[in-house]
């Protein structure tokens, strides 16, 4: 069974009702649904996340935004790096990795240049936000 919070509970159900569109803050923007297994519990976890698109790859960021600590779901990929994504009404595995510089200033860049939010994200801070590649396993 898997696990969303409470509060992604109407974006995971809209995403899904519309074709991975969702509106209010996400309007527009790109999102997809990550699937992790926890790390303590073993159960999975559905959690909607902002992507960028590099190459065939899709970049997300373990921002939470800017709280001092990393979401859980960044805590999962270490832990069980094999992870499903669902983009639009696509569903595929892909492996996630944490990306290394000067690969993760860019592509956090790259976030910043569709979501200017990101941008204060990180100067809210003192920690490195980490940048995570999903690369799909074909």
């Amino acid at each position: 069974m898997s696990v969303v919070t409470d509060r992604n509970v109407p974006i995971v159900d809209e995403f899904r009702a519309n074709a991975g569109k969702v509106g209010g803050s996400f309007a527009g923007k790109t999102l997809l649904l990550l699937h992790t297994v926890g790390a303590k519990t073993g159960q999975e976890r559905i959690n909607p996340v902002a992507y960028v698109r590099d190459g065939d790859r899709l970049v997300i960021i373990a921002s939470k935004g800017g709280a001092p600590t990393n979401p859980a779901w960044y805590y999962n990929i270490l832990a069980h790096p094999l992870v499903t994504v669902e983009v639009g009404t696509e569903e595929f595995q892909a492996r996630a990795a944490v990306a290394s510089e000067p690969e993760r200033t860019r592509l956090y860049d790259k976030m910043v240049e569709m979501m200017p939010r990101f941008d204060e994200y990180r100067h809210k801070t003192k920690r490195l936000i980490p940048v995570i590649v999903l690369t799909p396993v074909r």
